[in-house]
């Protein structure tokens, strides 16, 4: 099924827009992450389609809606604010989906703009006060993620997109499956990546973040203190996860129920952080039953 697309101008910036399933269909907002763009819902999409209309953003910075070179233009509360103004003009609440950054700005829909969420579906993404734990702790996830402070360090950008992107795709495909990112969709993916100016921008998400990460094997004395009230999740949330992921790990879950005290959780095996590209037909089959 291939997507309708358009254009609508949100807070004084133009976004580009993928639709799937017939308008009068409940809204159901699609949320890519790093380093994805909205075509990273091709495979889903059409298996939700004749239960939702699905309507997924090129987020700030990402694919054809681009930003502005200013860090400050990506903290949270900026990126919700992109996809509040965009719920409102369809009209909302909608069910809001997240992956990976996607799932932060879904969060913070649903923490901080609760009447525009009725549900909340996120698949392997975290919510900000149990993953700040995880990464002050200096443990497994501190490992994983150091990473970031590769990313977050000047001229990142120029690094991953050098030899056709050698570093970028090697970050992507850590110790997980990218046999799904080949031919067609992998050229399609170069040339999202390839805009100018691009990389530097979806790089900002990461510089802008106030999260901090230790080092690992030394936890931070004093982590920053997220008030659980400013971060109560309301609505029922449904937390799907591929069970192989090696980016981000259970630990980063744990006490989930602490801020969403009505989860379900579900795994999906054989599935790692990409689960939505490596297992789109249960992944969706886990949306519709728990949305029936």
């Amino acid at each position: 099924m291939t997507p309708r697309t358009g254009t609508l101008t949100l807070n004084g910036w133009p976004f580009h827009l993928r639709h799937w399933g017939h308008e009068d269909l409940p809204k159901l907002l699609v949320l890519h992450g790093f380093p994805e763009y909205g075509g990273a819902w091709d495979e889903l999409a059409p298996l939700l389609a004749h239960r939702f209309h699905c309507i997924a953003p090129d987020q700030r910075g990402y694919g054809q809606t681009g930003g502005p070179d200013d860090i400050r233009a990506y903290s949270g509360p900026r990126l919700t604010a992109d996809m509040a103004a965009l719920i409102d003009a369809l009209g909302g609440p909608v069910t809001v989906l997240g992956h990976d950054w996607g799932a932060a700005v879904a969060y913070g829909l649903a923490m901080w703009h609760p009447h525009l969420v009725d549900r909340l579906i996120i698949a392997n993404g975290v919510h900000p006060g149990p993953f700040q734990r995880a990464l002050a702790a200096g443990g497994a996830q501190t490992k994983a993620s150091q990473y970031i402070h590769y990313l977050r360090a000047e001229g990142s950008e120029d690094r991953l997109a050098a030899n056709d992107f050698a570093k970028l795709m090697a970050l992507f495909s850590a110790n997980m499956d990218l046999s799904w990112l080949t031919g067609d969709r992998l050229a399609a993916y170069k040339a999202e990546w390839s805009r100018p100016g691009r990389l530097k921008t979806m790089i900002h998400w990461y510089r802008a973040t106030p999260l901090v990460v230790a080092t690992p094997g030394q936890p931070v004395a004093d982590p920053p203190t997220l008030p659980k009230a400013r971060l109560h999740v309301p609505q029922p949330h449904l937390l799907v996860w591929g069970e192989n992921d090696t980016a981000i790990l259970p630990e980063a879950t744990e006490g989930l129920e602490d801020y969403a005290p009505h989860l379900t959780r579900v795994t999906i095996a054989d599935a790692d952080h990409w689960l939505h590209h490596q297992q789109p037909e249960r992944l969706a089959r886990a949306i519709l039953d728990w949305t029936a």
